[in-house]
């Protein structure tokens, strides 16, 4: 193991597995927040049907 230690740079190697880690966790959040259920943002959008039984759900004065 101490091996590959001397030939890769561990500054190097530390370096760009925090930018993978970085770009991968950024990557997944904008994936969950552009879904209905996980967008923590705006809440779940109203469905169709929610959104026909609000819109008659007035009465006619």
């Amino acid at each position: 193991m101490w091996r590959m230690w001397t030939t890769f740079d561990g500054r190097r190697v530390l370096t760009a597995l925090a930018v993978f880690l970085f770009t991968l966790a950024v990557l997944i959040h904008f994936i969950l927040l552009s879904t209905n259920r996980y967008n923590w943002l705006d809440g779940p959008a109203p469905t169709a049907a929610a959104a026909a039984v609000t819109t008659t759900a007035a009465p006619a004065s």
